[in-house]
């Protein structure tokens, strides 16, 4: 079962950005490649239990158990061992990409305070965007009443696009929402 958005890929944007680049083979059409939700967590190093509350929200959020990422080093300064749990992360593919990028367009972003549109050169070179969410209570999964704290999270999409240009268009394709 494809989900909207991919129907709407495979449909409307892919023709759009065959017109539009003038490829000649379909594979070399640039397309979303995965999604990866990270949450860094330094309050972690004094209280374990945050961990667990972060690993549940995104959980909710993504629909998926996240990966709990771990100190490589110990730093004295910020009293942190290694091994430590640090944060946690998420890898979305297919389906589960697609619904999440359909929830992040149509509903958290709106629901972002003083939201203005995405900034269209946070591409890094190669394809790929990255942007940061300063609360994780813009997702409808999150009851703001259970929430202990407001948590950021970095949210990275990566693409098959060459450069940044094609990458823009395939998410504006998407309608994503971009600064003028």
């Amino acid at each position: 079962m494809a989900t909207r958005l991919a129907e709407h890929y495979n449909n409307v944007v892919k023709t759009k950005l065959k017109e539009h680049f003038g490829y000649t083979n379909d594979h070399a059409i640039p397309r979303l490649d995965k999604i990866v939700l990270n949450m860094g967590l330094g309050e972690a190093a004094q209280d374990s239990k945050k961990v667990d509350t972060a690993v549940n929200e995104m959980a909710r959020i993504a629909g998926q158990a996240p990966l709990i990422t771990r100190a490589k080093t110990s730093v004295a300064n910020f009293k942190l061992r290694e091994g430590m749990p640090i944060g946690c992360k998420v890898t979305l593919r297919r389906e589960r990409m697609y619904e999440f990028f359909d929830r992040l367009v149509t509903i958290a972003l709106p629901r972002v305070r003083d939201f203005r549109g995405l900034r269209p050169t946070s591409f890094d070179g190669r394809g790929n965007y990255s942007m940061g969410l300063r609360e994780q209570i813009v997702f409808p999964e999150i009851n703001y009443d259970e929430i202990d704290d407001i948590r950021g999270m970095d949210v990275i999409i990566c693409t098959t696009a060459n450069t940044d240009d094609e990458a823009r268009e395939l998410l504006r394709g998407f309608e994503f929402p971009f600064r003028d």
